[in-house]
């Protein structure tokens, strides 16, 4: 049988489907009911929870790049896996006994662990496979798939929970999940040994010595974590000080490379990661303070059933699995119609659509009921604007990377590509702190705070992509290739 033709899951890539919905399970739980659990169970300020779940939401991106580095060099990716699975394990425990006390200990075990785990698993994942086997391809929307799987599951059992207010019952579950990926680690050990890495390199005194510096990380990383969760303000201040000097080296890269050619890709991914920015600021602002808003102002009452504000997570997946092929489709026969459907208009669509998702609330608001309630109908209709413009600028992020990076700064711009994500995870905590905390007053009080701080976010996201359309010409001519320079 032909390579191409072979089954896409080789020895060791169908275990890690399995695992990756299993793990996906307890951050599912957690993405989804942080601030929840922190306002309506240990009396957080909205102000307050949504700083932890901005920090909470930049270490997990941040964390993703290191992951990398510390499993293939110090532990190995699959020992890195499993011993971040057994944080976030230990975290989930640790919230599920209980108050502010456990709160920030829980966090930083499960973020120590989620934030490593993610590139430990693509690392593996993608060793499964030659530089040249086509299946790889299929193996990571397989991947993906599994993901969104675990998601779907996460977010359902999150929201029943919820409900009756059993937050006990629902971190035990996300253990539960924790335990599974575990497990199948542990009976498919050999099937998901690490492959061409330093670490492999290494003679066993070396080995063993970059083991236990591997593991004194780990390990120094849960009370640091912890630490700057109980300080969310200065925490959040260094991270962006952090991104600004990011920003800053790689403007000054810009100027000072020599190839013309190179040079325009550059400001071409530079003005681009500026839109993505905006972007992803309102798009995490779903398990933050919409999700607030979905609490108190919104009626989710639909045909006699209440709806748990997880479950409104779940309009994303819907979207997503039913949108995605659909777009594909859309895109091909625009394309074969002389449509030129390129990232900079992707981009420019895109924030377009999750300004107006933002814009529509508002307006929603202006016909809520005596009682000052929303319809469910306008948060539905925003969940899907935001998500058809997560289509449309998610998939072409890295691919946009490998096209505008030069070969010697692409480790530093990929690593500043997810450092954009986990500071718009900051700013989404600052956006919505903004509103007067919705706990204890009505939702006749709240709705003027909440349109002012919806319409304009929505008026930002729109105007930045009225820009970057504006642009569209320019950055064409700034994108080139090194067959068409």
């Amino acid at each position: 049988m032909s390579k191409n033709r072979s089954p896409v899951f080789v020895d060791g890539a169908g275990a890690l489907f399995f695992i990756q919905v299993f793990a996906t399970l307890a951050f599912a739980v957690l993405y989804s009911t942080l601030v929840l659990y922190a306002t309506q169970r240990l009396g957080f300020s909205a102000k307050d929870a949504s700083a932890i779940m901005g920090v909470f939401g930049a270490f997990n991106y941040g964390l993703h790049l290191f992951g990398g580095y510390l499993g293939g060099r110090f532990l190995s990716n699959r020992n890195l896996f499993v011993g971040g699975m057994v944080l976030q394990v230990l975290g989930c425990a640790c919230l599920a006994a209980g108050g502010a006390a456990w709160l920030y200990w829980g966090l930083a075990l499960f973020l120590t662990g989620s934030g490593l785990n993610v590139t430990c698993l693509n690392m593996m994942l993608t060793q499964r496979y030659a530089p040249e086997d086509t299946r790889r391809e299929g193996a990571f929307l397989w991947n993906y798939a599994g993901m969104n799987i675990g998601f779907f599951a996460g977010f359902t059992v999150a929201g029943y929970f919820q409900l009756a207010q059993d937050y006990t019952h629902l971190f035990l579950f996300a253990m539960s999940g924790g335990i599974a990926a575990m497990l199948l680690a542990v009976v498919f050990w050999k099937s998901l040994a690490d492959r061409h890495t330093p670490l492999l390199d290494a003679t066993g005194p070396q080995y063993r010595l970059r083991f236990a510096i591997g593991l004194g990380i780990l390990v120094a990383l849960v009370p640091l974590l912890w630490i700057m969760l109980k300080h969310t303000g200065s925490t959040g201040t260094a991270l962006k000080t952090v991104a600004a000097a990011v920003a800053l080296g790689l403007i000054t890269l810009t100027f000072r490379h020599p190839d013309p050619r190179e040079r325009n890709n550059m400001w071409a991914y530079l003005i681009l990661t500026f839109g993505s920015l905006v972007f992803w600021s309102l798009y995490q602002m779903a398990p933050n303070g919409l999700q607030l808003f979905a609490v108190h102002n919104v009626d989710r009452i639909v045909w006699g059933w209440e709806v748990a504000p997880q479950w409104i997570q779940n309009i994303n997946a819907a979207v997503i699995v039913i949108g995605g092929p659909l777009l594909a489709l859309l895109f091909g026969r625009l394309r074969r119609r002389g449509w030129n459907i390129d990232i900079p208009r992707q981009f420019a669509v895109a924030l377009i659509l999750i300004g107006l998702g933002f814009l529509v609330l508002p307006l929603g608001i202006s016909f809520a009921d005596s009682r000052g309630l929303v319809g469910f109908e306008w948060l539905f209709l925003s969940y899907v604007l935001q998500s058809l413009g997560e289509l449309l600028i998610s998939p072409v992020g890295y691919a946009m990377i490998g096209k505008l990076a030069p070969r010697q700064y692409q480790g530093i711009m990929m690593g500043s590509w997810m450092l954009v994500t986990g500071v718009a995870s900051l700013f989404a905590g600052d956006f919505s702190g903004m509103v007067p905390d919705p706990a204890g007053t009505t939702a006749m009080a709240t709705n003027p705070a909440y349109a002012s701080n919806f319409g304009s976010l929505g008026l930002g996201g729109v105007v930045v992509g009225l820009v970057l359309a504006c642009l569209i010409p320019f950055l064409r001519k700034l994108i080139r290739d090194a067959s068409n320079a």
